[in-house]
């Protein structure tokens, strides 16, 4: 499985792509289509048109790094069709790699004590 850093972002692209783009392709997609720098170490997030496929972009700081899921049964859970991108947590992208619903998974709120103790 793939873990982001927690300070990493993630940017989940919403509509399908074509699965036959590679590397370069896909980085060309994240420049013009969704306004970023697939060199900054960005994780892209691309989906299949069926949605049972999911190719994962980043730049690692020497090349960028592809990887691919597919589904054996069942779809990645994913929000409705239409342009542009959304933002994951960490949490939320391993939920997803793993096949199981992200929508579920809520970053728990945590307050900072008022006085050291």
């Amino acid at each position: 499985m793939i873990i982001p850093a927690q300070h990493i972002q993630i940017v989940v692209a919403v509509k399908p792509v074509d699965f036959r783009k590679g590397h370069d392709g896909l980085a060309a997609i994240a420049q013009s289509a969704l306004g970023l720098d697939p060199h900054s170490g960005v994780v892209v997030v691309f989906r299949s048109r069926k949605a049972d496929r999911i190719k994962i972009l980043l730049w690692d700081g020497t090349g960028l790094v592809m990887s691919y899921k597919r589904l054996e049964s069942g779809a990645f859970a994913w929000p409705p069709l239409r342009d542009g991108s959304m933002h994951l947590t960490p949490a939320q992208f391993e939920a997803l790699f793993a096949g199981l619903d992200w929508r579920r998974v809520r970053a728990p709120v945590v307050h900072a004590p008022s006085a050291a103790e």
